[in-house]
């Protein structure tokens, strides 16, 4: 394919827009996932925390325990780790979609951290004022906590969204789709600059969409709070 006198590589044409869409479909739904079970587990840690609603030091002991032994294990050891449990749960451990849950692994516990830091930055006051008018700490923790709370968690929700574009490059040397399976099987293994290139260049524009989105969010959410 030639493109204003520059010939494009065959590779690139064949593969180029679906890596792109596959590369989106593990990032956003593992986010989405991250987000969904990330968000009350950030939410129970804070309750259960020492200066929490409801503290419960064993609880809080746990509960920080997984999301940091979630966070310090390396991605490519926990993608390596959970292949048979991968293979148990999708059937294969082969194709974009298979690696969408190591990848929601991996990233619930860093999203319920960001969660509970977040939570850590509300005002005490606004919760104090909230009890002293007799709210259940239930209310207290969706109504204000969340609430007062909601640009940060969708900065968060941004921050780890861009975070699996990275980690999603990583699960195609290990039989995954997308981006890092050209990356790996063109770009490095032929050593086809042109596709290095044109893998890098949409992984920097994929990362910026999502960013460019989440911003708009907090900016909007910002406003209107």
């Amino acid at each position: 394919m030639n493109i204003l006198g520059w010939e494009i590589n065959r590779v690139i044409v064949s593969y180029g827009w679906s890596a792109i869409w596959q590369t989106l479909g593990q990032a956003g739904i593992s986010a989405l996932i991250a987000i969904v079970i990330g968000l009350p587990l950030g939410l129970l840690a804070y309750v259960v925390s020492p200066t929490g609603l409801r503290p419960l030091k064993w609880a809080h002991g746990i509960l920080s325990l997984i999301v940091s032994l979630g966070r310090a294990i390396p991605f490519i050891a926990l993608l390596i780790l959970l292949l048979p449990v991968t293979r148990a749960v999708m059937g294969t451990t082969l194709g974009w979609y298979a690696e969408i849950l190591p990848l929601s692994i991996g990233a619930i516990p860093f999203y319920a951290r960001l969660v509970e830091n977040a939570l850590f930055a509300v005002s005490p006051g606004k919760v104090e004022a909230a009890l002293m008018v007799g709210a259940s700490k239930t209310r207290v923790a969706i109504d204000v906590l969340v609430r007062e709370s909601l640009p940060a968690l969708v900065a968060a929700a941004t921050v780890t969204v861009t975070t699996l574009t990275g980690y999603s490059m990583i699960t195609g040397t290990v039989g995954g789709e997308g981006l890092g399976a050209l990356l790996y099987n063109y770009g490095y293994s032929r050593y086809m600059l042109d596709v290095m290139l044109f893998v890098v260049i949409a992984a920097v524009a994929i990362v910026q969409l999502f960013q460019v989105i989440g911003d708009g969010l907090v900016r909007l959410l910002d406003h209107t709070r």
